[in-house]
């Protein structure tokens, strides 16, 4: 072989190398990354080719998505039964903006492609049957989550209900919602018109207010601070709080190392104007009281028993994303009394302030939430179950049976007066949460949010649950939780309990 022929040989050798090389780089190495690329159309061209899995309602069966075949290019159109009301929960499956909720999360069950249904595609293709994904069996009782999305109407919140014995999440509404089947529709035009108006909307429809966002909790994060109490020994090893203990209870606290003065709610007085008891001071809401406690029972005692209550800065799923919760920074005893009102920094999702009821509901002991109760193949066999499973112990059961009574009394006697159910015990916390920019004086543009966080039967809890409604539902309104959130608490608890006959 002469020289020339050896260079051309060794020339084509080497471009056939970098051939190789490159088809495994692209195949192998970036394969999957591009493969789930959002602008990849070709892996959601395919799978419209098969069936896509229902997503249904455990206990009742109903069907909240499902593929139905069509006549077009596209073999299966993906619509939502209720679209709106479930919107929180399924998100959206769309040929141009991905997907989002359970869409998202049990994409390899719902698409087919889930390793543990290998067997059935290979059985499939061997029978000439038509592929299709499994299915996803959510958690969510039908009459709660309907009773929360009628309750709230077009104001801007967010209602999360959970079993405080199962961590089960019984109803997850965000309002307002949008429609998913607008983007799972085969129209590019129709797709990306009612994307544009979704995210235009100065509402945030498509922000998914039970999960992803998170508020100032106001007077819901007193229950924490009580906990905390609750929790604390004497050097002899006694509590050294009781519901009968009185604490400082001032008409005005000024915080430490400033001129600030911490006030109660609406200029009220709490009992004498000087103590209260801790009892009461959770009953009427009592600012000065809950700021002087947390500042004598310290930041890592609070910060401690935040974290028990899963508020510790981490994001989670259910298998839907869940923002993480937080405490936020505490540099001094100023922003130890603010955040032990649930002021400052301190901020939680919806789904973390049923987390609170629900720890005090299970006698102490927090589930760790599920909105997925089963994976299913496409033959109906069981792919998983969700078992129970314990999050933390926040206390022990006498201490919670002692912040129940409290949370009763809230009901019963003090700012949650509009929560109680006619035969039924009831707790709760109020919270009414400021937020937003400030005036120049101090105080603050926007009304304040209107929180409830409670459970009932207070004596059998069956339900615990959240409701948020942002700015109390009336712009420039001082509503406080009480009147505004306890009122759609009661009726999605009132739902629940007759859906399962508890009278």
């Amino acid at each position: 072989m002469n020289r020339p022929i050896r260079r051309v040989t060794i020339f084509m050798g080497i471009l056939l190398l970098a051939v190789v090389i490159n088809l495994n780089w692209v195949q192998v190495v970036h394969g999957p990354a591009y493969r789930d690329n959002a602008a990849n159309q070709r892996v959601q061209l395919d799978e419209y080719k098969r069936q896509r899995g229902l997503i249904a309602l455990s206990g009742s069966g109903t069907q909240i998505a499902e593929s139905v075949a069509t006549t077009d290019a596209l073999a299966y159109l993906r619509k939502y039964a209720n679209g709106p009301l479930y919107a929180p929960i399924t998100g959206f499956n769309s040929l141009y903006y991905g997907q989002s909720g359970i869409e998202s999360a049990e994409d390899p069950v719902l698409s087919g492609s889930d390793d543990r249904l290998f067997v059935q595609r290979i059985t499939n293709l061997i029978t000439g049957r038509d592929p299709r994904g499994g299915n996803v069996i959510v958690t969510i009782n039908k009459q709660a989550q309907t009773a929360a999305y009628q309750a709230m109407g077009n104001r801007r919140g967010a209602v999360v209900a959970m079993d405080p014995k199962t961590g089960a999440i019984l109803a997850a509404v965000s309002t307002p919602s949008f429609d998913p089947n607008a983007l799972s529709s085969h129209s590019a035009e129709g797709i990306k018109k009612a994307w544009a108006a979704d995210n235009a909307d100065p509402d945030q429809p498509m922000l998914n207010r039970a999960f992803d966002q998170t508020y100032p909790p106001g007077s819901v994060f007193k229950v924490v601070v009580s906990a905390a109490a609750l929790k604390k020994t004497k050097a002899d090893g006694k509590p050294a709080y009781t519901p009968a203990s009185r604490i400082p209870a001032v008409n005005s606290l000024t915080l430490p190392g400033t001129t600030t003065q911490l006030r109660n709610f609406d200029g009220e007085q709490c009992a004498d104007g000087k103590t209260d008891t801790l009892d009461h001071a959770l009953t009427i809401s009592c600012n000065t009281a809950f700021a002087q406690l947390g500042m004598t029972l310290g930041t890592e005692a609070i910060r401690d028993e935040a974290a028990l209550f899963g508020i510790d800065d981490s994001d989670s799923s259910v298998p839907v994303r869940v923002a993480g919760s937080t405490v936020g920074p505490i540099q001094d005893q100023a922003a130890l009394a603010q955040s032990s009102i649930g002021q400052r920094d301190v901020r939680i999702t919806p789904l973390q302030g049923a987390m609170i009821a629900a720890a005090v509901a299970n006698g102490g002991d927090l589930m760790t939430p599920y909105l997925v109760s089963e994976e299913q193949g496409p033959n109906l066999a069981t792919l998983s179950h969700t078992d129970p499973t314990q999050l933390h112990q926040v206390m022990d059961s006498g201490q919670a049976a002692e912040l129940t009574q409290m949370m009763e009394d809230v009901v019963n006697n003090g700012t949650g007066t509009a929560a109680q159910i006619p035969g039924i015990k009831v707790a709760g916390k109020t919270g009414t949460a400021d937020n937003g920019p400030q005036r120049a004086d101090g105080s603050y543009i926007n009304a304040p949010h209107a929180w409830f966080s409670g459970f009932a039967p207070a004596d059998n809890p069956r339900i615990a649950v959240a409701v948020i409604i942002e700015n109390g539902g009336v712009a420039g309104n001082e509503t406080t939780g009480g009147l505004a959130a306890a009122p759609v608490a009661k009726q999605v608890m009132q739902a629940y309990l007759d859906s399962i006959g508890v009278k």
